[in-house]
C-alpha cells in the first residue's frame, strides 16, 4: 500500500497573519460596540494623590470616524513605531561591526575560546540585564544574537529566540534599579498611600530579589536553549560565515601562498583589533565622563533637573535613557571603523558606505512587517480593547475571597493574562495597582512584594504575545535567517517556538515568588513580602 502523502501544513507569513489580526479586531470592534461593552475603573492621580474614574467604550473602527482613524493614521503608525527608529540605528552599528570583520574576529580572538554555552549564557544574561534601559535589548541582541551564534558555527536561529526569550521572559528585572523601578513606583506608592498616606517605596526596594532572579532567569533559558531550542533548529551552514571563515570555497595550490596570505591576514587582524580596542576605550570613557556630574562639560546625558541621580540617569527626560540606543551604535560605529582601517577592510568612504548598506540589506521584508504589525498594534489599541480586558481581570481579582498564597498565585495568573492584551507595563500598571496594592496591603501583604509580582507576572507572556511590539522583529529575524525556502515562520511558530522557555522561565519565576514569600527572605534593604 502506498503511503499516503503528508497534506502540507498551512503556515501563514507573518504579514498575513499580521493582516488576518486586524481584520478579527475590526469585526471584534464593531460586535462588542453594538454590544455597547464599556468598564469603569479608576486611575490614581499621581499630582493630587486622589482616585479618578474614567468610563471607556469599545471603538468601533467599522464606523465612519474608526475608518478614517484607520486611513489617516497609517502613515504615522509605521514611522513613529517604537521598533522602527531604534532597530535600524542599531542596525546601522552593526552592519558596519560586522561588514568591516570586527565582530567575526572578536569572536575568533576572544569569544572561540569559551565554550559555546557560555556564549548562550553570556547572550541570556545580557538580554535580562538590558531591561536596565527600558527596550533596548529587543533591537540590539536579536541581531546581535543571530550573529554570535552564526560566527560561532551554530544556528543563528537558535541565537534569535535565545535573545528574544531572555529579553521578554526577563524583562522586568536587572542587577540594579533601571527605568522600569523610576515608572512603576511612583504608582505603587501612590496607590499604598491609599490605605497609609505615610508609606515610601525605595527605588531599591526590590534590588535584593533581582539579582538572584537574574542569575536563576539565565541558567534556566540557556538550558532551554542548549537542550531543547538548538537540537530543535538543527545544524546551520552558510557560505558567507561557516565557521568564523576556517572553511573556505576556493582551494590554492600554491601552499606556500596560501600560508603567506594567512599570516598577512592574521596581522592585519591584529593591528585592525588594536586599533578597535583603542577606539572602544576612549568611546567607554568618553560615555562614562558624560555621565558624571559636577565635571567640566560633563553631565550632558543626565537630567539635571532631577535631585537623584538614579532620577537623573533613567527619568523620563533623561538624555542617557533616550540616546542609549544611538551610543551603543556609536559604539559599533566608531570601534567597526577604526577595525576596518586598521584591518585594510575599509579603503575608503565608498567603502565604508557600501559596507554599510550592505549591513541594511535585510531589511526590506522586515520592513514591511513592521508596517503591518504597527497597525494591528495601534488599531488594537484604539479599539479600547486591551483596557477593557484588562479592568475586567482586575475586578476579577478584587472579587476573589482569597487570601495569602493563594490570593499571590491568583495574581500572578490574572497579570500574565492581562500582559497578553497589553504588554506595556505602565499602561497595565496605573489600572491594577490601585486595586492590587490596597487589597494586598489589607492581607498584610507589602505593596514592594506586589510590585515585584507584577513585574514578574507581565515578564511571563511577554514572550508569547504578538501585541508585543518587539515580536515583529524576532520573528522577522526568524525568516532573514531561515534557510529553508519552503517553510516560513508564522506568527504561530514564532509563539510555538518560544514555549519551552515560557513553561519554564514562567516555572522559575513562580518558584521565585513562592520561596520569598515562605521563607520570608528580604525583597530590598529593610524591605519584606510581609508588612
Amino acid at each position: 500500500m502506498a503511503r499516503k502523502k503528508k497534506q502540507k501544513k498551512l503556515v501563514l507569513h507573518p504579514v498575513t497573519g499580521f493582516i488576518v489580526l486586524i481584520a478579527v479586531v475590526i469585526v471584534l470592534s464593531a460586535i462588542l460596540s453594538l454590544l455597547n461593552i464599556s468598564v469603569t475603573y479608576n486611575t490614581i492621580n499621581t499630582q493630587t494623590n486622589k482616585l479618578e474614574q474614567t468610563i471607556i467604550t469599545v471603538t468601533n473602527m467599522l464606523s465612519y470616524e474608526g475608518v478614517k482613524t484607520m486611513i489617516s493614521n497609517a502613515a504615522t503608525n509605521f514611522i513613529s513605531f517604537t521598533t522602527l527608529s531604534t532597530l535600524i540605528i542599531t542596525l546601522i552599528g552593526l552592519g558596519i561591526a560586522e561588514e568591516t570583520g570586527f565582530i567575526q574576529t572578536f569572536m575568533k580572538r576572544r569569544l572561540s575560546k569559551f565554550n559555546p554555552k557560555f556564549i548562550t549564557f553570556l547572550i541570556m544574561i545580557l538580554a535580562i540585564f538590558s531591561s536596565i534601559v527600558n527596550e533596548v535589548g529587543y533591537a540590539l541582541l536579536i541581531p546581535l544574537g543571530a550573529l554570535l551564534f552564526l560566527f560561532n558555527g551554530r544556528n543563528p536561529l537558535a541565537g534569535v529566540a535565545s535573545a528574544f526569550a531572555g529579553v521578554a521572559f526577563g524583562y522586568s528585572i536587572s542587577f540594579f534599579v533601571g527605568s522600569i523601578d523610576i515608572n512603576l513606583i511612583p504608582y505603587t506608592m501612590k496607590a499604598a498611600r491609599l490605605i497609609d498616606e505615610t508609606f515610601y517605596v525605595r527605588m531599591t526596594s526590590n534590588l535584593y530579589i533581582m539579582i538572584p532572579s537574574c542569575i536563576f532567569l539565565a541558567l534556566t533559558g540557556t538550558i532551554v536553549s542548549e537542550k531543547i531550542i538548538v537540537k530543535k533548529l538543527g545544524r546551520y551552514v552558510s557560505k558567507k560565515h561557516d565557521e568564523l571563515g576556517k572553511t573556505k570555497e576556493i582551494e590554492y595550490l600554491d601552499l606556500q601562498y596560501e600560508e603567506q596570505k594567512k599570516i598577512k591576514e592574521e596581522e592585519r587582524e591584529k593591528k585592525g583589533s588594536k586599533y578597535a580596542k583603542i577606539s572602544a576605550l576612549i568611546v567607554i570613557l568618553i560615555f562614562i565622563y558624560m555621565i558624571i556630574p559636577g565635571l567640566p562639560l560633563s553631565g550632558m546625558l543626565l537630567d539635571l533637573n532631577e535631585k537623584a541621580y538614579v532620577d537623573q540617569l533613567f527619568g523620563d527626560n533623561s538624555y542617557f535613557q533616550d540616546g542609549f540606543t544611538y551610543m551603543l551604535a556609536l559604539f559599533f560605529i566608531i570601534t567597526g571603523i577604526a577595525y576596518g582601517i586598521g584591518a585594510k577592510t575599509i579603503k575608503n568612504d565608498k567603502d565604508l558606505i557600501e559596507k554599510t548598506s550592505e549591513g541594511l540589506s535585510s531589511l526590506g521584508m522586515l520592513l514591511l512587517m513592521i508596517f503591518f504589525a504597527a497597525q494591528f498594534i495601534s488599531i488594537f489599541k484604539e479599539t479600547n480593547i486591551p483596557t477593557i480586558i484588562v479592568v475586567a481581570l482586575t475586578s476579577f481579582l478584587k472579587m476573589l475571597p482569597l487570601s495569602g498564597l493563594a490570593l499571590v498565585i491568583i495574581s500572578i495568573i490574572i497579570i500574565a493574562i492581562a500582559n497578553i492584551f497589553m504588554p506595556t507595563s505602565m499602561a497595565k500598571w496605573t489600572i491594577i495597582s490601585p486595586v492590587m496594592v490596597p487589597m494586598l496591603m489589607q492581607l498584610n501583604i507589602s505593596p514592594q512584594y506586589s510590585q515585584f509580582i507584577f513585574r514578574a507576572a507581565e515578564s511571563m507572556t511577554n514572550g508569547i504575545t504578538p501585541v508585543l511590539a518587539y515580536f515583529v522583529v524576532y520573528v522577522g529575524y526568524l525568516n532573514i535567517y531561515n534557510k529553508d525556502k519552503e517553510k516560513t515562520y508564522g506568527i504561530i511558530d514564532g509563539i510555538k517556538l518560544m514555549m519551552p522557555y515560557f513553561i519554564w522561565m514562567t516555572l522559575i519565576w513562580i518558584l521565585i515568588i513562592i520561596s520569598w514569600y515562605l521563607i520570608g527572605l528580604p525583597l530590598g534593604p529593610k524591605v519584606y513580602p510581609t508588612l
